[in-house]
C-alpha cells in the first residue's frame, strides 16, 4: 500500500523530514513528560539490599570495585569476579566491602570470556548463599582500533565486553527468576555514539544494547534488565597509562584532558539509585541523552563535534607490532 512513497526518491525524503517535523512539534511535551518521570522517580520505592545477594564481574578495579563499596554500605551480601593477575586488587576489595557493612563477599577468580569458568562462579555463588539477587555484568576491556593495527589481536575485546555478559547471564537467569531479580550491564554509551577509534569496543557495546534490548521481551517483567550507558568516568580506563597496556592505539593524554568526563564515585551512586529503583535505562552524565538523539536526527552536527574534539592531528596513530 505504501510502497510507492519509499520508491520514489522525493516522496521517501518528503515522508523523513515530516516525521521530522512531527517530532520537532511532539518535542515539547516528550520532554515535560521526560521533566515529570525525572521527578517521579525522586519518590519511587527503592530496593532494600540488606541481605541480597549480587554478583559483580570484573570488581577489582574501577566502577566494578565502587560499585562494589556501594552495595557494601547497603549491607549485601557481594560475589566480586575478577581474572587472576599479579596486580589483581581482588582480596582488597573483598576486605574494604566487609569494612564498609557486606555481611559476606565471596571473592573468585574467573576469566569471564570462557563459558566453563562463568557456570563454575554462578554455580559457587548458588551453593555458597543459595540465591541471587542482582547480577553486575561490569568486566570489560578498551582497545582504540586502527586499520594500521593486526585485526586479530582485537579478539578479546568481543570475547571480553560480549560474551563476557552473555556468558554469566545465561547462567544466571534461572536463579533470577527465582527471586525477580535483576540484570545490570555497563554497555557504554559508544554503543551508540560511536566515537572516533571505538571499533571493536564501540561495536561489543552495541551488541550489549541490542542482546539485552531483546532479552527484556524473555524474562520481563519477572527480571529487570538495566543497560547502562555512561559517558567518559574518571577510571583508569580512559588513561594513557591504561591504553599504553592495551593491544590498540595509545592515548597521549588521558581522555579527561581532552573530552568532559564524570567523577567516578557520584557516577556510581546515581548508577546505584537507579537500579535500586528499577531503572531500564541508566545514563550517566545527563547530558550524554541530548547527544543519543543528535546522533539519530541530525548526524552531519555528530559527526561535527567529533571532528572538534577529536581532530585529525590527535588521531595519528603509530603502527603496535
Amino acid at each position: 500500500m505504501y510502497e510507492a512513497y519509499f520508491n520514489n526518491r522525493f516522496t521517501n525524503t518528503l515522508v523523513f523530514y515530516v516525521f521530522l517535523l512531527l517530532v520537532l512539534v511532539v518535542s515539547p511535551f516528550l520532554f515535560a513528560w521526560e521533566l515529570v518521570n525525572s521527578i517521579r522517580s525522586c519518590f519511587r520505592f527503592k530496593e532494600n539490599m540488606s541481605g541480597k545477594v549480587v554478583l559483580i564481574t570484573g570488581a577489582s578495579s574501577g566502577l566494578g570495585e565502587l560499585m562494589a563499596y556501594e552495595y557494601a554500605k547497603l549491607g549485601a551480601c557481594l560475589v566480586i569476579i575478577s581474572t587472576k593477575k599479579p596486580e589483581s586488587r581482588l582480596e582488597l576489595v573483598a576486605d574494604r566491602a566487609r569494612e564498609l557493612g557486606s555481611l559476606d563477599v565471596l571473592s573468585i577468580f574467573a576469566d569471564v570470556s570462557k563459558v566453563d569458568d562463568c557456570r563454575m562462579f554462578v554455580d559457587d555463588t548458588i551453593k555458597h548463599f543459595g540465591r541471587l539477587d542482582h547480577l553486575v555484568c561490569n568486566a570489560g576491556i578498551g582497545a582504540l582500533y586502527s586499520i594500521n593495527h593486526d585485526v586479530t589481536k582485537f579478539t578479546p575485546v568481543i570475547d571480553i565486553n560480549f560474551w563476557g555478559s552473555v556468558y554469566p547471564t545465561h547462567f544466571a537467569i534461572p536463579h533470577l527468576m527465582k527471586t525477580n531479580g535483576k540484570i545490570i550491564v555497563n554497555a557504554s554509551c559508544a554503543g551508540v555514539l560511536n566515537p572516533p577509534r571505538g571499533g571493536f569496543y564501540n561495536a561489543s557495546k552495541a551488541a550489549l544494547i541490542s542482546f539485552y534490548e531483546s532479552l527484556r521481551f524473555e524474562v520481563s517483567p519477572t527480571i529487570t534488565i538495566t543497560i547502562l550507558t555512561l559517558g567518559y568516568i574518571q577510571t583508569n580506563f580512559i588513561t594513557a597509562k591504561y591504553s599504553s597496556n592495551s593491544v590498540g592505539v595509545r592515548l597521549r593524554k588521558d581522555m579527561r584532558d581532552v573530552v568532559p568526563t564524570m567523577d567516578a564515585e557520584p557516577c556510581v551512586k546515581a548508577v546505584i539509585d537507579g537500579i535500586r529503583k528499577g531503572a531500564t535505562f541508566i545514563t550517566e552524565p545527563r547530558f550524554i541523552k541530548a547527544l543519543f538523539l543528535i546522533q539519530f536526527l541530525f548526524p552531519q552536527l555528530h559527526q561535527f563535534y567529533f571532528n572538534m574534539y577529536f581532530p585529525s592531528k590527535n588521531r595519528k596513530v603509530k603502527r603496535v607490532e
